[in-house]
């Protein structure tokens, strides 16, 4: 019986191993391109939730911190206000926010938006997005752009905030 359970999830790893490895290699041979730091940020145009444009090609120039995120996920709705904080301070010296909601519609995120008083752009995310960057596998995922348009930095997970400022305030002094 033991050897049985043994040899089923063996069988499991050795196709989970087998489907990373053969979506990695479609990923490639498709170009699509990943967010890798030091790389140019793929740009996009989205809607945001006002069905204005939001195209990342219109901030060139200044820092931008991308920040995809969802309503239900915790680490987010922490990070949220800290992000606000952020682009109050730092929006003269040339810093923009923009979050990319993972949310599946509009009517939790514009609730959402309304209740934490956010104070940048927020657009709905689509798989091809998170596909651009790399694959959202999980949420948050924060993203510094500098003025130049390439990934400065990439954080998966919850951001320790000094670490996030710090490195903002030495991407905006780059001019």
């Amino acid at each position: 019986m033991r050897r049985a359970v043994l040899i089923v999830v063996a069988i499991i790893l050795a196709a989970g191993i087998y489907e990373v490895g053969r979506r990695s290699s479609a990923h490639s041979k498709l170009g699509v391109p990943s967010a890798v730091v030091h790389s140019a940020a793929p740009d996009f145009s989205l809607q945001d939730l006002d069905g204005q444009s939001l195209a990342l090609a219109n901030y060139r120039g200044k820092v931008v911190l991308l920040d995809f995120w969802a309503t239900w996920c915790a680490p987010c709705r922490d990070e949220i206000p800290h992000f606000v904080a952020l682009q109050n301070e730092y929006r003269e010296q040339g810093l923009q926010v923009i979050g990319i909601s993972m949310d599946d519609g509009p009517k939790p995120v514009r609730e959402f938006y309304q209740q934490f008083k956010m104070n940048y752009p927020v657009a709905l995310g689509t798989e091809k997005l998170a596909e651009a960057y790399g694959g959202v596998l999980g949420l948050p995922v924060t993203f510094l752009i500098g003025r130049d348009g390439q990934v400065a930095a990439k954080y998966v997970g919850e951001v320790q905030m000094p670490v996030l400022e710090q490195e903002i305030k030495s991407l905006l002094q780059a001019k």
